[in-house]
């Protein structure tokens, strides 16, 4: 194994969502010496079988060779291809028909913090993650590891230039809601019903940019102040309130 973070996912779920909706993606995987196979490392060892990809049995303190962390490898490791990133031309050419909704990140560095949204953007049925090239997190093994093989199910946009991007989706129709402590609206007060969305979540030390803030069509505060829940618990809350309105709606 080499020592690059960034080419490796562990755990149980995380390898198997992969095995089972991206293999293409796995290299190898690892397996720790001795360890008890329970149902889902058999299922992992079956498909990595059925996808011809090697399997090889490791002592667990290799495994630790190779993490500056102390991590919950959970007895398995695999060795992937970088996730790749899609453009925006392109995300905007899918489903031209129906509304689209997704989330911006400017400036969020934590992978725990970026991991947990894309689960809740996946978990929510939204349709995307835009990051910038610049101050963003790369997708590493903890952002896979905390996203749970959400990371598989969505697609992660990267741009080099948010402010351009935002005024891209804007000529197709997108309203752009950004997260302020300063807002006047609650996020229960905005209709985000039948309309293409972007919401923009600033990073946990600085917020939103003023240049990405002045291009925001709302901006939305929580009641209680932002500093009480981290991005990924605020963009949780407000993403199931879109989504209860949008369930509501097309009853």
């Amino acid at each position: 194994m080499n020592n690059t973070e960034n080419n490796y996912i562990y755990g149980k779920n995380p390898v198997y969502e992969i095995l089972t909706k991206n293999p293409k993606r796995i290299n190898k995987i690892y397996i720790q010496k001795g360890i008890s196979y329970d149902k889902r490392l058999k299922n992992i060892s079956e498909l990595a079988f059925q996808n011809k990809i090697v399997v090889q049995n490791v002592n667990l303190q290799k495994f630790s060779e190779y993490f500056e962390e102390k991590t919950n490898f959970q007895g398995v490791i695999a060795h992937v291809a970088p996730v790749e990133y899609i453009e925006l031309d392109e995300f905007l050419e899918t489903n031209k028909n129906d509304f689209k909704r997704i989330v911006i990140l400017d400036g969020v560095s934590d992978p725990h913090n970026f991991g947990a949204i894309i689960r809740t953007v996946a978990a929510a049925g939204f349709d995307g993650v835009m990051v910038s090239n610049h101050r963003s997190c790369p997708i590493n093994a903890t952002v896979e590891k905390i996203s749970s093989g959400a990371i598989n199910h969505i697609p992660i946009i990267k741009t080099t230039s948010l402010s351009a991007s935002i005024d891209l989706l804007k000529k197709h129709d997108f309203w752009v809601i950004a997260t302020q402590m300063e807002a006047k609206d609650n996020y229960y007060e905005i209709d985000y019903t039948d309309m293409n969305f972007a919401l923009v979540m600033g990073s946990e030390g600085k917020g939103i940019s003023k240049t990405i803030l002045n291009k925001a069509d709302f901006c939305v505060k929580l009641e209680s102040n932002f500093e009480s829940l981290n991005v990924s618990a605020t963009t949780a809350v407000i993403l199931y309130e879109a989504l209860r309105q949008i369930k509501i709606k097309t009853k």
